[in-house]
């Protein structure tokens, strides 16, 4: 069952149905197959990098992010993830304009590698054509993709 259900599902006592809920609505991180990923929260979105890139890229060792401001379009170059195995270039999985680059990274290039979901997210932007997050990949088919593709 998955945490939404889980969060969502009713529970009987006695005569009334009650619902356990930490928040109004679940959020779903979906996936390019260029391995970023993006968390959406209304008209905004989290980006970052896929634990199976940061795996193949090793120790992170800086990060160039997009400038704040910057209109960016879905595949578009926005900025490079550097390890000590290699460098990448980080493309964003949506259309938009940047509203936040993650300061932490600055100091601690590493949070990709040790917490690439949470605490090692790379941009936030504000989402100019939602219609593309159709697009783009679950974790199941994400997952999947990881499974039968030559990445």
């Amino acid at each position: 069952m998955s945490l939404c259900r889980a969060l969502f599902a009713p529970l009987r006592t006695g005569f009334q149905n009650r619902f356990l809920s930490t928040t109004n609505r679940c959020l779903e991180r979906l996936y390019t197959e260029k391995h970023e990923w993006v968390d959406v929260d209304g008209a905004e979105g989290k980006v970052g990098i896929s634990d199976h890139a940061q795996d193949a890229l090793g120790d992170v060792v800086y990060v160039q992010p997009p400038e704040v401001g910057q209109e960016l379009t879905k595949g578009g170059e926005c900025g490079a993830v550097e390890s000590v195995k290699a460098a990448s270039e980080i493309y964003s999985p949506v259309s938009g304009i940047v509203t936040e680059a993650n300061k932490a990274l600055e100091d601690k290039p590493a949070l990709i590698n040790s917490s690439c979901y949470d605490e090692g997210w790379i941009f936030k932007l504000k989402l100019t054509n939602p219609d593309e997050l159709k697009t783009l990949m679950s974790e199941g088919a994400y997952e999947e993709f990881l499974k039968t593709s030559d990445h």
